[in-house]
């Protein structure tokens, strides 16, 4: 699936001349934690989010540094932090370096931005204009509906086993000469040794994610091999 399959394109978006107040009602009128703000043709110009807006010096939010953190962060740093917490602007307080993707992009590699970043949303870009953003809880809504449609299959039970080994055969992790693998009506029972409590539960897992399986009875026992690494 990519960007396109699962982005919202009905996008909340505010402009870098409104104020702060008009960014923080959005914020609190539509249930989102951050906003995509944009110029009169659409186009990113940054982000502005809930922990842009937490520092206010005017709501008794703003920091109070020791004498010596004053110190270490000089002049222009103070005086950043002041535009910060003291700015009536959007375009003074938002993040102006905004990690995007473009439509086509993965929905893995936009789960590794949202992972590696550590950021709730990212906007998608397309001939320079924002058309929508994915969000962590799409990659959720995509994953629910991943998880619907995995059953719906029409495999005999001895196409499922098959399926299954293969599976097996192509992980690295996996020592398939020690197990073997029985399908009944869509139960499928493990047997045979995993080299580890890890490797038993990654068994199990390979069997449940195959379509078709609808239950699966681990009955391998764990024989630990000393690493020959």
């Amino acid at each position: 699936m990519q960007a396109s399959d699962v982005m919202g394109v009905n996008v909340v978006t505010v402009r870098p001349e409104s104020s702060v107040q008009q960014a923080a009602a959005v914020m609190l009128e539509k249930g989102i934690s951050g906003l995509p703000v944009v110029d009169k043709n659409d186009q990113l110009l940054g982000i502005v989010s809930e922990g842009d807006l937490m520092r206010r010096a005017d709501c008794g939010t703003g920091r109070d540094h020791s004498w010596w953190l004053r110190l270490l962060m000089g002049r222009d740093g103070l005086a950043r932090e002041y535009v910060r917490e003291h700015a009536r602007k959007v375009e003074d307080v938002m993040t102006r370096a905004v990690i995007t993707a473009s439509p086509s992009t993965s929905l893995g590699e936009i789960a590794d931005l949202l992972e590696r970043n550590r950021i709730k949303r990212v906007p998608i870009i397309e001939n320079d204009r924002l058309v929508g953003v994915v969000s962590r809880a799409n990659i959720v809504q995509a994953v629910a509906s991943c998880l619907r449609s995995d059953h719906v299959t029409n495999q005999t039970d001895a196409m499922l086993r098959e399926t299954i080994l293969a599976k097996l055969k192509s992980e690295p992790w996996a020592q398939v000469a020690l197990i073997n693998v029985t399908v009944n009506e869509g139960t499928a029972d493990l047997w045979g040794l995993a080299q580890s409590d890890a490797q038993k539960e990654a068994f199990r897992v390979a069997a449940e994610a195959t379509p078709g399986i609808k239950a699966v009875n681990n009955n391998l026992l764990v024989r630990e091999v000393a690493s020959t690494a």
